[in-house]
C-alpha cells in the first residue's frame, strides 16, 4: 500500500512536470510565432515602399540651382492602416523659401488634375523636408458630372511665393494658381516619368 501510494505521487509528480514543461513549450512557440509574424510585418513593411528622385522642372531652373536635389519616400499602407507616409527631403534650393507640394496627374506642364498635400520651408542652407499623412497609392481625382477618375500618380513642388522664382526668371516669371492663396510662382521640381504606384 506504502508503495502504491509512492508511485502514485510520483506519477502525478511526473504529469505536473509533463504539464509544466508543455505549458513553457505552448508559452515558447506561441512567443516564437508573434516575433515572426512582427518581423514578418515589419519587412513588409520595409519593402512597400515607393522611392522617387525629382529633378528641376526647367533647363532654367536646373542652371540657377545647380545642386538642387529632392527626394520623396512613400510608405504603402492605406491598406493597413487607411494612409500612407509621404516624405520629401529636399537640398540645394533657394534658402528660407516656402515651397508647395503636389501630387498630379501629369508631372510637367500642363499638370491635369492635382491634389495639394502640404508645403515645406527652407532653411539658410537651401535645405527643406516634411513628411505628411494621406492616401497616395490610391490617390485620384473624380468628376461626379462626367464619371470621370483621374488616377493622381506624379510629384511636383512648386514656390510658393510668386516672387521667390523671380531672381532665377525675372520678374515677368509666370504667377501659377498652385498655392492656397491662388497665387504661387512656377514648378521648381517634379517626378518626371515616374510614377506612383
Amino acid at each position: 500500500m506504502k508503495i502504491h501510494t509512492t508511485a502514485l505521487v510520483t506519477l502525478i509528480g511526473g504529469a505536473l512536470v509533463l504539464s509544466t514543461a508543455t505549458l513553457s513549450s505552448a508559452a515558447l512557440t506561441s512567443s516564437t510565432s508573434q516575433s515572426a509574424q512582427s518581423a514578418s510585418r515589419q519587412s513588409a513593411t520595409r519593402s512597400h515602399q515607393a522611392h522617387v528622385t525629382l529633378t528641376p522642372s526647367s533647363a532654367a531652373l536646373a542652371t540657377c540651382f545647380p545642386k538642387a536635389k529632392a527626394k520623396v519616400t512613400v510608405d504603402l499602407t492605406t491598406d493597413a492602416k487607411g494612409k500612407d507616409t509621404f516624405s520629401i527631403a529636399a537640398s540645394g534650393l533657394k534658402p528660407r523659401t516656402d515651397f508647395t507640394v503636389f501630387l498630379l496627374q501629369q508631372a510637367g506642364a500642363p499638370f491635369g488634375a492635382a491634389e495639394y498635400i502640404g508645403d515645406f520651408t527652407t532653411d539658410r542652407n537651401g535645405r527643406g523636408a516634411n513628411t505628411f499623412s494621406l492616401i497616395v497609392e490610391e490617390a485620384f481625382a473624380f468628376n461626379n458630372a462626367t464619371g470621370a477618375r483621374t488616377d493622381l500618380n506624379s510629384i511636383g513642388f512648386w514656390f510658393a511665393d510668386p516672387k521667390d522664382d523671380d531672381g532665377c526668371l525675372g520678374a515677368k516669371s509666370p504667377v501659377t494658381g498652385f498655392d492656397g492663396d491662388g497665387e504661387a510662382g512656377v514648378q521648381m521640381m517634379n517626378s518626371g516619368t515616374t510614377l506612383l504606384p
